[in-house]
């Protein structure tokens, strides 16, 4: 607890706020599909026509709390900061128009994008020790559990569910959702690979 600093819930909430920017002026322009507990709650949707409202509550909830008890309080309440950062951010975003309403024809385009930003994004909020949604969760907790770098436990669950998501979404729109989750996920596990006293300086 003594880590927790106020320096720290600021970026938090900068961090959060480059990522809600990226998912609502990149993703939701090109409907990129997400990974991970996102991409498990559209795919129950889907199929078992499970309202969004239990299976988001249930799934982000058992994430959440696994980490809490994984990870202690400091993951509980940055975790808090970020994602009460998020929904208020992304809230403000929607009341104006997409800035690059464009890459609803670039793919391409707004998959190399939208892996800047919610690379940084996540990536900024995860290394101060918090997550910003339950993919971030899942993704630390499975990092803590296996050893693995942390990108690795993103690439994994989001390759995971995309694959199963192509039982109702076609492959070639897929393909981008794979590439941007890929690249997202090298950008967090660089992030988290900058020297301590680098990133110490670098936030303050």
């Amino acid at each position: 607890m003594r880590k927790f600093k106020l320096s720290r819930c600021l970026i938090v909430l900068a961090s959060s706020a480059v990522l809600a920017f990226g998912l609502y002026n990149v993703h939701a322009v090109a409907t990129i599909t997400e990974g991970g507990v996102l991409g498990m709650i559209l795919l129950l949707e889907h199929w078992f026509h499970i309202s969004p409202s239990i299976t988001s509550f249930l799934l982000d909830g058992l994430c959440y709390l696994t980490g809490w008890l994984l990870l202690g309080n400091q993951f509980a309440l940055y975790s808090v900061i970020a994602t009460g950062g998020f929904s208020v951010f992304y809230a403000i975003f929607e009341q104006f128009e997409p800035v690059w309403p464009q890459l609803a024809h670039m793919p391409l385009a707004a998959a190399l994008i939208g892996a800047l930003f919610v690379g940084v994004g996540a990536g900024v909020c995860v290394r101060i020790g918090g997550a910003a949604g339950g993919d971030d969760a899942l993704a630390m907790v499975i990092s803590h559990w296996t050893g693995w770098e942390i990108q690795w436990s993103y690439i994994v669950t989001d390759m995971v569910v995309l694959g199963l998501s192509w039982t109702y979404i076609p492959f070639s729109r897929l393909c981008y959702s794979m590439l941007t989750a890929f690249l997202s996920g090298q950008i967090i596990g660089w992030i988290q690979k900058i020297p301590p006293r680098g990133m110490e300086g670098r936030l303050g």
